[in-house]
Parts: C-alpha cells; sequence; structure tokens
C-alpha cells in the first residue's frame, strides 16, 4: 500500500489554484492587496521585456542546474517548470573522489553526521502578450537566471500565409 503525504496533496492544490488566479490576471498577490499569496504561484520571479524586435521572459531560478529546467510554449503562454531532487541521509561517508564536496583539502574521508535534502520544485505561467514566432525562440541559463527570447511575429505573418498547390 502507498502511503499518501498530505503536505504534498495540498501543495499541489495550491499550486493549481495559483496557476489558475495568474491566468486570470494575476491581481490577487498585487502589493499592498492586503490577500496572503498562494504558495507556489509565485515561486519563480519573472519580468516580461518587450521591444520591437521580440519578448524577452527573464526568469530566477538560483540553485537549479540547466538540465533540470523545462521550458515549453503552448496556447500564447510560456511555461517554466524546474525540479531538483536531493538526497537525504542521516549519515554518509565521502571519499576523496567527492573531496571538493566537503574536505577542501581533498586528503581524506568526510562523514556527514546529518545531511538534509529535499525536492524543489518550482514552475511559473506566463501570459505571451503578443504572437511570437516559435521556430525563433531561444532560451539560455547563466547565474541562476533564465533568459527566453521570442522573436514577435511579423505583421505579415499575422495576415496569412500563402501556400502554393502543385
Amino acid at each position: 500500500m502507498t502511503r499518501r503525504d498530505p503536505f504534498t496533496e495540498i501543495e499541489d492544490l495550491l499550486e493549481r489554484m495559483g496557476q489558475e488566479f495568474e491566468e486570470l490576471g494575476g491581481t490577487l498577490d498585487a502589493p499592498d492587496s492586503g490577500v496572503p499569496g498562494f504558495p507556489g504561484a509565485r515561486d519563480v520571479a519573472v519580468d516580461v521585456i518587450e521591444d520591437d524586435e521580440a519578448i524577452t521572459v527573464l526568469a530566477d531560478l538560483p540553485g537549479f542546474d540547466a538540465d533540470e529546467i523545462e521550458v515549453e510554449l503552448r496556447d500564447n503562454a510560456l511555461s517554466i517548470a524546474a525540479t531538483r531532487e536531493e538526497t537525504r541521509d542521516a549519515e554518509a561517508t565521502v571519499g576523496d573522489s567527492d573531496a571538493a564536496e566537503g574536505d577542501a583539502a581533498g586528503d581524506g574521508e568526510v562523514r556527514y553526521h546529518r545531511r538534509e535534502r529535499s525536492r524543489r520544485a518550482v514552475s511559473r505561467r506566463i501570459p505571451i502578450p503578443e504572437p511570437v514566432e516559435r521556430d525563433g525562440t531561444t532560451a539560455s541559463y547563466d547565474d541562476g537566471v533564465l533568459t527566453v527570447a521570442l522573436p514577435k511575429r511579423s505583421p505579415s505573418d499575422a495576415a496569412g500565409h500563402s501556400i502554393d498547390v502543385n
């Protein structure tokens, strides 16, 4: 029998509620609104910058590696999710191969008496204000900041595209 974790279920519910409120305009957690924030609703701080050529989204994801981040463009919204799994050991011994982790001199073993880590997951769905070129979208991750560049669709693309019939 699988054991259920009620706290995880509550966090998942609050995350879904936060995403729904965000899709409605994100007005419930405005500064000085007097409404408490929902956990998970704003786990990822973002900036959305628009110029004549593109829309750029900057997302703060400190502590994650690039391979732990998923970015998806769907239904005129950008979804960003990051998950990091960490171990939880009561006691562990780290040898010379892992010396950089805890033994600066690298001349022996390090013994952890307690090593507590957990799973960390964050996500955010950001509505994109203008039509963008899906094929030209790029993403980079540097120093804890994800940068997603979304080139705007040209006005001629919005009018339609002629297809030759053979």
